[in-house]
């Protein structure tokens, strides 16, 4: 199956000229997944709802400044015939919710996640949330502020946050949208005092003031064909999955998880993603397969279904060399598990990282994969 008859011509476009306030009011009124910017009509980039937050820019600044060439995670051009795998393997390592399509070097459309995942739902069947889902999620305490939530969501490269209260118990999510929301309304009616003592109040109003609730869960029975539908019914890009206790939270699944499950194959090598690709510096992504695929083997009665290296940039600096964060996840026969570390350069911090995945791995030796499950999963993927 290729994209052709999922790429869509719908799409709002903003020039580079636009003004930021202008902008953010487009992500309150509609909600997109994502805004095409143009340049005199030519196709400039993709800005998302999480870059608006992110940013630190004025209403009155213009939509150029969060589109340099320069920036991290750069969106995916597809092309309009492209397979839908490999379409949405590119949306999740672009870390993007929509990417353009073209056609004779020409912009033609976009494809979202969304409409990806709506087209392969029947095949979504052989999947559990079990299967995709990411255990030990970030998390908030309702007293937390509004400025340590866009701190998580910006370290974890994640777009919501379970909320708890002092008993660990779930009462709440936060969404980037909801933060995005929120700013918006507070920048509108303000019209008197101190720009900068406004924005420090904002961020310290806590969490539990603008959180969803009560919360849309799922479990970890239930088909991802199941959970997807019930994220598209309610426009949520994720569910919390809970246990016997609707209260107590095992994880959270979200529409990436899902797309990121389509791009597993039977492949010689294997299927590893990587988001933030533009933070590899003196490494290589066949160097970071290679690296992975070597622990793996030293535990060969380990199936590794998956691998998941994500890389984000910090501030700070030693001689023009950022400070960065990796975190390894590998999804196998056992369960899941992760390593992370920092360093200066994305190699120093992989290096890091998968000492402590291999540490962690040695936790799951012995175990015995369920070949059989796999191979019918893998089959029904196949089937796209």
């Amino acid at each position: 199956m290729d994209i052709a008859d999922i790429a869509t011509t719908e799409y709002i476009e903003v020039d580079v000229g636009t003004r930021m306030g202008k902008v953010r009011s487009t992500f309150e009124n509609g909600n997109p997944k994502g805004l095409i910017v143009t340049n005199d009509g030519e196709y400039e980039g993709v800005l998302s709802e999480r870059e608006v937050l992110q940013s630190h820019v004025e209403d009155d600044a213009k939509v150029a400044a969060l589109t340099k060439p320069s920036r991290n995670d750069p969106v995916p051009q597809l092309d309009r015939h492209e397979d839908v795998r490999d379409a949405a393997r590119k949306l999740v390592e672009g870390n993007a919710r929509v990417a353009p399509v073209f056609e004779n070097d020409q912009l033609w459309g976009v494809v979202s996640g969304d409409g990806i995942l709506e087209a392969v739902l029947e095949n979504l069947d052989a999947i559990t949330v079990a299967d995709v889902y990411t255990d030990d999620p970030v998390t908030l305490g309702e007293d937390d502020g509004i400025g340590k939530a866009i701190n998580y969501l910006r370290e974890h490269g994640i777009s919501r946050l379970p909320v708890v209260n002092e008993n660990g118990y779930l009462t709440g999510v936060v969404t980037t949208h909801d933060i995005a929301d929120f700013v918006i309304r507070e920048n509108d009616s303000t019209t008197t005092g101190d720009r900068v003592g406004d924005t420090q109040r904002m961020l310290d109003v806590p969490v539990y003031d603008i959180m969803n609730s009560p919360v849309e869960t799922t479990s970890l029975e239930a088909t991802a064909r199941e959970a997807v539908e019930q994220m598209l019914e309610s426009d949520y890009g994720g569910l919390v999955v809970t246990g016997d206790d609707d209260r107590t939270i095992d994880g959270v699944i979200t529409k990436t998880d899902v797309l990121r499950a389509l791009t597993y194959t039977e492949r010689e090598h294997m299927d590893v993603q990587i988001t933030n690709v533009s933070l590899l510096d003196t490494i290589s992504r066949e160097s970071i397969v290679q690296s992975i695929e070597d622990v793996s083997d030293k535990y060969a009665e380990m199936q590794v279904f998956h691998a998941h290296v994500r890389f984000h940039e910090h501030k700070e600096k030693l001689r023009g060399t950022p400070l960065i964060a990796c975190q390894i996840r590998l999804r196998t026969s056992k369960g899941q598990v992760a390593g992370s570390g920092e360093g200066y350069g994305a190699e120093n911090a992989f290096r890091v990282a998968l000492d402590k995945l291999e540490r962690n791995v040695l936790e799951l030796k012995g175990v015995q994969s369920d070949e059989e499950y796999r191979g019918q999963l893998l089959r029904k993927l196949n089937e796209l």
